[in-house]
């Protein structure tokens, strides 16, 4: 009992599907009324088809204008030869333009379906792009992938190779069984026994298929995610010996999709053997039963040759749900996935009547800031300073003191849980957040490059930008010579994640990056980690460059580059515990002195080691 219930529970909503796709498919409202007209046209014709047959074989059989239900006298006067040749042609004819419905319907749905389910993606892809940074951390981005990508797939798929065709007979099953009602309600009446046992037989056996579908697809996204985590860390999966482990965790995961797989074509196989079952259950009940009627003359044997056909035709509906069962329940657990996604909620909007950040001096100022991140403790607490224009700032402390959350807050990737953030006086929620970033440089940590060239990676961000702009930005960055040594220079196409170039090149890109936007804030966020000396020094030279005339902000864990800003934020436990110059935070001897004179410390220790070492 329990079961059932857990699976009632997990049916899709069909008014939650409509709620969300519904928009989607109203743009496409005259194609899917002209493919909705040729699917009625399609249905009449499939209702109209045996009975040219039918005429035939009552005339053959010695009926005539008083037998019966349905009396064409004009067809009646017609010779036998003349009767069966009109008959073939109305067949052919009938057949043809049934055929010619078909593919018109088939036709406009599909393309109906294929527009929806394109602009249905391009707005999922905008929506995970809005979705805040928390949701982004817990998701797995190969899951993410397969719901974008191949659950909507599947839907567009499903929606014309299944669901269409099924929509047609469900309309065939209406009309057929309102003609054999005319013919002979009491044969009518005896061909509806088996059906409510097909419906209690496919409502049993869908609902298991359902849930066995959707975790099929939630097995197929787990292993989307696991693939697209080793392939992405192989470097370090090959050098740290864990590609067994790896190895080990997919098969576990693609051995529990197949068994997931296989139930469910045993449950959808198992339902399309029943359903055939008593199909042929109900026709044979219809022959022996219609076969007496015919033999009372009740009904002519063209009239039940019609029965039968329509029987036949009738119960396909039913039929194609067993046939399409774990296609239609691998579509709908994929509607759902996507689904889940419309519904989550970006935790950082654009608020009503946000503006367009106009252009800015670069005045920043945290008003009593508070933040903490979900299920945490606060990374800040009660942060209260300005910034005035053109200030390079370092802000250094501990790992996990809340540094890089400053500038999250900045770039608005959070918003503060109390107390506000302000730039040229105005509070930064009153800007739209795309236009208040691109007045705002960010070089990470990690940088991103793309699969493109190397000119548009630079120009990436500051829209209609000269190919001047972009080679004094490289020269700015120190990257000009090692890009005109490339082997198409600036139109070289680099590899996904600029993984040809070392750490030091890609830096020097995205310093370029950061220089054709000429934003009037820059942040630097450990612009270093990772670097050679060499590299290091080139980074910084173009760094110091960049940040002429800019508000900076700094964080890094490398004292030397604090050293030399205007100014130091020492973070500790989330809150700023000192804050001055170089000269002025050493003679108060708190906790940035203790920072600087153990690094120092530990940087003698280290040459000490290498000097022994011989290096």
């Amino acid at each position: 009992m329990s079961a059932n219930i857990a699976l009632t529970k997990s049916l899709p909503d069909p008014a939650r599907f409509a709620r969300t796709f519904g928009p989607y498919l109203r743009t496409q409202w005259p194609l899917i009324a002209g493919a909705l007209a040729a699917l009625l046209g399609g249905t009449l014709l499939r209702i109209l088809e045996p009975w040219p047959l039918k005429l035939v074989i009552d005339r053959l059989a010695g009926y005539g204008a008083g037998d019966g239900r349905v009396h064409l006298p004009a067809v009646e006067e017609l010779a036998p030869g003349t009767l069966i040749a009109v008959a073939a042609a109305a067949l052919v004819l009938i057949t043809g333009l049934r055929a010619l419905a078909g593919y018109l319907s088939t036709v406009g749905f599909a393309l109906a379906g294929s527009r929806a389910l394109t602009r249905i993606r391009a707005a999922l892809f905008r929506h995970l792009q809005s979705l805040s940074l928390d949701f982004h951390q817990r998701a797995r981005g190969g899951d993410l992938t397969v719901r974008m990508v191949s659950d909507i797939g599947m839907l567009q798929e499903v929606a014309v190779t299944a669901l269409l065709p099924m929509l047609g007979n469900l309309l065939i099953l209406i009309g057929m069984f309102a003609v054999m009602f005319w013919l002979d309600p009491q044969l009518a009446l005896i061909a509806l026994i088996p059906l409510p046992l097909l419906a209690a037989a496919t409502w049993h056996r869908g609902r298991r298929i359902q849930e066995a579908a959707r975790r099929t697809r939630k097995r197929e996204g787990s292993l989307a995610a696991t693939a697209s985590e080793s392939i992405a860390a192989i470097k370090t999966i090959r050098s740290l010996s864990l590609a067994g482990h790896f190895a080990d965790a997919f098969g576990s995961q693609n051995s529990a999709s197949l068994r997931d797989g296989v139930r469910t074509k045993r449950l959808s196989a198992g339902l399309e053997r029943g359903v055939d079952v008593l199909i042929a259950l109900a026709t044979a009940l219809v022959l022996w039963l219609g076969a007496e009627r015919v033999l009372a003359r009740v009904l002519t044997p063209g009239e039940l040759l019609v029965f039968l056909a329509y029987l036949k035709s009738a119960f396909r509906p039913v039929r194609d749900f067993a046939k399409y069962a774990a296609r239609l329940a691998k579509a709908s657990a994929a509607g759902e996935r996507v689904l889940d996604l419309f519904t989550q909620q970006p935790d950082v909007r654009d608020l009503p009547g946000a503006v367009a950040a106009p252009a800015l001096t670069g005045h920043v100022r945290f008003e009593h800031v508070h933040f903490s991140y979900p299920d945490s403790a606060g990374a800040l607490r009660d942060i209260d300073l300005g910034i005035d224009p053109g200030t390079h700032v370092a802000v250094v402390g501990p790992s996990g003191s809340g540094k890089s959350t400053l500038i999250s807050l900045l770039l608005r990737l959070y918003d503060p849980r109390a107390g506000r953030l302000l730039i040229d006086g105005r509070d930064i929620r009153d800007f739209t957040q795309d236009s208040l970033r691109a007045r705002i440089s960010l070089l990470p940590q990690d940088t991103l490059l793309f699969a493109t060239t190397v000119r548009e990676n630079i120009a990436f961000g500051a829209a209609g930008v000269s190919d001047a702009e972009i080679e004094a930005a490289a020269r700015l960055a120190n990257a000009h010579d090692f890009i005109e040594a490339l082997p198409e220079s600036y139109d070289t196409v680099l590899a996904e994640r600029g993984a040809t170039l070392s750490n030091g090149q890609r830096q020097r890109i995205a310093i370029a990056r950061a220089a054709v936007r000429n934003s009037p804030i820059l942040i630097l966020d450990e612009p270093t980690t990772g670097l050679d000396r060499e590299s290091e020094t080139l980074v910084m030279q173009a760094i110091a460059r960049l940040a002429r005339g800019r508000t900076t902000l700094h964080v890094t864990h490398r004292i030397d580059a604090a050293r030399d800003a205007d100014r130091i934020l020492f973070v500790e436990h989330g809150r700023v515990v000192e804050d001055g110059d170089h000269d002025t935070l050493l003679r108060l001897n708190g906790r940035y002195a203790a920072f600087w004179h153990s690094h120092r410390r530990a940087e003698a220790s280290f040459g000490e080691v290498q000097h022994v070492a011989g290096f």
